[in-house]
């Protein structure tokens, strides 16, 4: 019986607040260095010599480098153990983003960079691992999407600050040292916090025996790595052209950067408050009620975005979007949780991280591709279209895996 399945049978017990320290503090420190950094990146990169393609080119090297550390992730998890991976996850990340403020050059400033997103790699697989194991079943999408939540709230107030320290220092490498630093911090913060894994990392030793490779994990599990892998590629797509299309078209109607700024900071709040009722939903009605409504908020709001001529246009449809992505708090993490074998886990997950990510980076590469052909209101019809219609197949699999999991939970004795 795993870890999860034990506090499942504590039930009442068990509280979400008793790991908010160990589970969900680390999250919200380290996102804070990734929202601080994003805003800057691309700027640092102009700073360096960058035209606007290499530095749009560098800010897609984070998402490279998470999508080249996913698998990785999975069988470095498997050997060491979910906590002691996230407190080395946090201190490369550190060291990354040190490289980052101190690049000298666009060749050196790369290399950080995608060694920052591998690094969140581990961190983002070993934190869903943790929960996996100290979560009870009947929790198990409220506490991922707490997770999520708590990587929203930092996201959230990372921006902030590093404005704030920006305006402060004049700096812009100043933002980068703070990413670093609070990198280091969520590393301190883990090693500090209780350690709830440790009974379930002395079991997985038991034997002496070397975890199972990578590859045979995904050979043998690959039915279920396509079925649900393919669900979370429509997903994390759908989610990721938000962030693509919403700056692009405030740009085209003439929306001020300023402006876009404070619509990106009220649709951030929107999806901090749904992320609890996000999860509280999965658990009571289900996965699929929660998946379908992601794509199809996102899709119809990137369908209409064209119709939208002006401020209060743009930020309703960056509202309806920030509901759909709000909702979805989670779901990526819990779909993996409620699929993901008990031995091999950890290799499994990285493969199916490997999924989202190609689903997060296959977004904007379509837009990009869409917009050299096509002008961009035309580019948002297309893909909009291919969001609703990936509804469809969105709710056939998670269908499937939602029929099979109420199943297997019917047939437990406990």
């Amino acid at each position: 019986m795993s870890g999860g399945d034990r506090a499942g049978a504590a039930g009442p017990v068990f509280r979400l607040r008793d790991i908010a320290v160990p589970a969900f503090a680390p999250s919200v420190v380290n996102a804070v260095g990734l929202g601080a950094i994003t805003p800057v990146l691309a700027l640092l990169a102009r700073d360096l010599g960058a035209s606007v393609g290499q530095a749009a080119f560098m800010v897609a090297l984070l998402g490279v480098g998470s999508l080249a550390g996913a698998l990785p992730a999975g069988a470095l998890v498997a050997r060491i153990g979910e906590r002691r991976a996230m407190v080395l996850a946090g201190v490369a990340d550190a060291l990354a983003l040190v490289v980052v403020a101190l690049a000298p050059s666009l060749l050196v400033l790369g290399a950080g960079i995608v060694a920052s997103g591998m690094s969140w790699a581990v961190f983002l697989l070993a934190r869903q691992g943790f929960l996996i194991v100290v979560a009870p079943v009947h929790l198990r999408a409220r506490a991922m999407s707490t997770l999520g939540g708590s990587h929203r709230i930092g996201g959230f107030f990372g921006p902030v600050l590093g404005g704030v320290l920006l305006a402060a220092t004049g700096e812009l490498r100043s933002v980068f040292w703070l990413a670093a630093a609070m990198a280091l911090l969520s590393a301190l913060v883990v090693q500090l916090a209780p350690d709830l894994t440790a009974e379930h990392e002395r079991a997985a030793r038991v034997g002496g025996v070397r975890p199972p490779r990578v590859l045979a994990v995904l050979r043998r599990h690959r039915r279920t790595l396509v079925s649900v892998g393919s669900a979370v590629v429509v997903i994390s797509g759908a989610r990721s052209l938000r962030m693509v299309l919403l700056p692009l078209w405030a740009d085209h109607i003439g929306v001020s950067a300023a402006t876009t700024s404070l619509v990106f900071g009220a649709a951030a709040l929107v999806e901090i408050c749904l992320f609890y009722p996000a999860g509280w939903t999965m658990d009571r009605a289900g996965r699929t009620v929660v998946a379908v409504p992601v794509v199809v908020l996102i899709g119809l709001g990137v369908l209409l975005l064209p119709l939208s001529t002006d401020v209060i246009g743009f930020t309703a449809l960056a509202l309806l979007m920030a509901v759909g992505n709000g909702l979805g708090s989670g779901i990526v993490m819990t779909l993996g949780a409620d699929t993901a074998p008990q031995e091999g886990r950890a290799q499994f997950l990285g493969g199916y991280r490997l999924a989202g990510d190609v689903g997060g980076l296959g977004g904007p590469l379509l837009v990009s591709g869409l917009t050299l052909l096509v002008p961009l209101a035309a580019a948002c019809v297309a893909v909009g279209s291919l969001c609703l219609i990936g509804s469809g197949w969105v709710a056939h699999r998670v269908g499937r895996i939602e029929r099979g999991r109420r199943s297997r939970a019917a047939q437990s004795p406990g």
